[in-house]
């Protein structure tokens, strides 16, 4: 089915609608929807916030104009199921809308077509694919999430050019300049959490909210913290009430506490858990992997709560680990233009490393931008199969 450069404009601008919902729809997609008759947009919405109204309905529900015999673009498959809100499917028809042009398709099981065949049975044309790329990259983490139930992870590193996080001494602040750490938060509201390991947090002591101005999302914060180490004075901690706060760790023997058979290290475990609950801290219980937790189990259990992507932040230890275990989607790498050579100066993954440059992880859709001198480099992570 055929489409001129009108019809691309009017998506576009559904795309642009879509983009204000970032942080505010999570686990939901982001869709935007414009209505037009005559040629002029007499109606525009997009999904603002999770559990309220899907794009469609806000644009339909708040037009002024008569909607009989108009056209719609949405980024994304009308749903046609009773959720949280009713099915858009529904009031596009009851509107009069005679076309209707689709992004993408829902990949929902609950959609995954019924959508688009329940508007052609009412005599509406669909036409679909219009933008799907752009979409499928502005979805990406929806897409992935309602097809595995995993969160979608990129992994954040900012070093040197000599590929340096720290000095020898550990100092960090700052690696790079301004624009680019507000690029990072702005990356922060973008998505459902942020995830640092333990080392970063004995370090850094860092708060790991959104300081942005104006209308802002607050991630999620996650630590992997396998032994429980994590200070009751550390700025996440002191801040659990105000900012979610979620500290991963392994899960405990309850057998061996019921039997009396608890170690010194044991106990101090099982009274770090019991201080920690009450700062209002979520403890998560993970299984563990010689003596760590579980990278993979952890990504099940979050994405079991309902966080769809991560912002992983963490030192090398932690940047190794998750992508030892594959659970890495796509790197942003800021690279500012500094030296500061030491041997013993943290890089941004450490681990044990592969052994030949053919084992190396390669990125593809590589992008690339300068932030007032610093680079970021962009790219997806190449699949292994």
């Amino acid at each position: 089915m055929s489409y001129n450069e009108r019809d691309i404009e009017f998506m576009r601008r559904a795309i642009a609608l879509a983009k204000q919902g970032g942080g505010f729809v999570h686990p939901n997609p982001l869709v935007g929807c414009v209505v037009v008759k005559d040629g002029q947009v007499i109606a525009e919405g997009y999904h603002e916030k999770y559990g309220e109204f899907h794009a469609e309905r806000n644009a339909l529900t708040r037009c002024k104009a008569d909607t009989t015999g108009a056209t719609l673009y949405v980024t994304l498959e009308p749903c046609c199921h009773y959720g949280k809100t009713p099915p858009c499917t529904e009031i596009i028809i009851e509107k009069g809308i005679a076309k209707v042009f689709v992004g993408i398709l829902d990949p929902n099981p609950l959609v995954a077509g019924k959508g688009v065949k329940i508007l052609q049975d009412a005599g509406i044309e669909v036409v679909s694919g219009l933008c799907e790329d752009e979409i499928r990259e502005m979805n990406k983490v929806f897409l992935k999430y309602i097809t595995t139930k995993r969160p979608y992870v990129i992994m954040k590193t900012a070093m040197t050019l000599d590929g340096k996080i720290a000095t020898h001494t550990g100092d960090s602040k700052w690696v790079t300049n301004a624009e680019s750490r507000k690029a990072v938060h702005a990356l922060r509201s973008e998505l459902a959490g942020v995830v640092v390991g333990i080392n970063t947090v004995l370090a850094d002591d860092p708060m790991l909210n959104c300081r942005l101005d104006g209308r802002c999302h607050q991630p999620v914060r996650i630590v992997v913290d396998s032994k429980l180490r994590i200070p009751l004075d550390s700025q996440l901690v002191k801040t659990a009430k105000e900012y979610r706060t979620i500290v991963a760790t392994t899960v405990i023997s309850t057998e061996a506490e019921r039997n009396g058979e608890i170690s010194f290290n044991c106990r101090r475990f099982l009274d770090s858990l019991r201080s920690l609950e009450m700062t209002g801290v979520e403890l998560l219980e993970c299984q563990s992997n010689n003596n760590h937790v579980d990278i993979n189990d952890l990504m099940d259990k979050l994405g079991a709560m309902g966080i769809d992507s991560l912002l992983l932040e963490g030192g090398g230890t932690l940047n190794a680990a998750f992508l030892e275990a594959g659970c890495v989607d796509e790197i942003w790498a800021f690279i500012a233009p500094k030296i500061i050579g030491g041997a013993a100066a943290k890089t941004p993954v450490s681990g044990k490393g592969i052994d030949l440059m053919s084992e190396a992880i390669n990125l593809h859709n590589i992008e690339i931008q300068n932030i007032n001198g610093d680079i970021l480099i962009k790219g997806k992570i190449c699949s292994r199969e």
